[in-house]
């Protein structure tokens, strides 16, 4: 499936079985969270707690 990147306008590439609140990094450098809404999914940038990796 291919849904578009909201902060570059570009096309991300993200599995067809993708679930609502998956994060996937696009190209551009972007963080971008999966949002499901019945048969359609769109990106919108990630907001919140994000990993630190113990830093």
């Amino acid at each position: 499936m291919r849904l578009t990147c909201p902060i570059c306008g570009l096309e991300v590439d993200v599995p067809d079985d993708v679930i609502s609140g998956e994060v996937v990094e696009h190209d551009c450098g972007a963080v971008l969270e999966v949002v499901v809404d019945g048969s359609s999914a769109l990106l919108r940038p990630l907001d919140g707690v994000q990993e630190d990796w113990g830093e």
